[in-house]
Formats: C-alpha cells, sequence, structure tokens
C-alpha cells in the first residue's frame, strides 16, 4: 500500500495591527461565496517553491495595498478529501507590514477591530480557526471526519 496521497496545499495569513488590536478581513459576495475571511486571501503553494515563499502573492499585495514583512508560522488546517486525498492550509501570521489596505477587484477588504469579529458573520469556522492560530500552544486544526449537517472539528 502505498504512503502517498493527493494534497492540495494552500496558504492563510492573518495581518494583524498590535498597536490598534486589529486584523484584515476580507468580504466575499454571497453572490460568490457567503463568507468572510479573516485574510487577504487564501493562495495555492506552487510547485518547487517554500511555502513561505508562496506568501508572496500575499506579500506583494499591490491590489490590496499591503506588503507583510517576517510571517511566522502558526499552524496547519487539514482535512480528508471525499477523493481519498487530503486539504492542508498552512496558516500564517503577519504583524509587520506596510502600506495602506484597500479594497480591489480581489474583494472588499477592510480592518476589523478583534473585540468585533464575533459580531461579524463569519465563516462556520473561522472564531475556532483564528484561536488556534493566536494559541501559542496549539497547531493544528483537523476536521477528522464528516457529520451529518458539519465536520467534526479537533484543535490540537
Amino acid at each position: 500500500m502505498s504512503r502517498s496521497q493527493l494534497t492540495i496545499l494552500t496558504n492563510i495569513c492573518l495581518i494583524e495591527d498590535l498597536e490598534t488590536q486589529r486584523v484584515v478581513m476580507q468580504y466575499r459576495s454571497p453572490e460568490n461565496q457567503s463568507l468572510v475571511w479573516l485574510c487577504l486571501s487564501r493562495r495555492p503553494c506552487r510547485k518547487w517553491r517554500v511555502f513561505r515563499e508562496s506568501l508572496s502573492f500575499v506579500k506583494s499585495m499591490k491590489k490590496q495595498g499591503l506588503t507583510i514583512q517576517n510571517p511566522q508560522l502558526v499552524g496547519i488546517k487539514n482535512w480528508p478529501l471525499d477523493t481519498g486525498g487530503r486539504y492542508i492550509v498552512v496558516c500564517y501570521k503577519a504583524t509587520e507590514f506596510s502600506g495602506t489596505l484597500r479594497s480591489s477587484d480581489e474583494g472588499e477588504v477592510s480592518w476589523v477591530q478583534k473585540d468585533q469579529i464575533t459580531n461579524l458573520d463569519l465563516a462556520y469556522d473561522m472564531l475556532p480557526l483564528m484561536e488556534m492560530m493566536e494559541a501559542p500552544d496549539k497547531s493544528e486544526f483537523f476536521y477528522p471526519r464528516r457529520t451529518e449537517d458539519d465536520w467534526e472539528k479537533k484543535i490540537f
């Protein structure tokens, strides 16, 4: 039996202004996706590129106006695919950045106070994902299996 499996690799980056306690949120319209993400974008990890370099898509967000520096790996989110493969999201956090945030054709983005995030219409797992990304003793958000109407969620 082969130990290899097909895998989809992407990354996500939480961008936080430590002085103002704000994070970047991206709104995805209900016509496309009815969720709000906490980052500029989730991007594919390109073949033959280290994960951190794949954040160059986020680093050079000229359309959104920010350039991040020194993103830190804070964990992974992963789940099995119905096809037998696995989906893995490499999670980063950046607190160093330059530029002025602005919306673009890739979506509406804005700074949101961290204490106001629970008042937003978030993707169903956004709060536990953020908790994992912020917790120094946690590093993995895992969906081991589908339930009748959702996914079982575990954070390690």
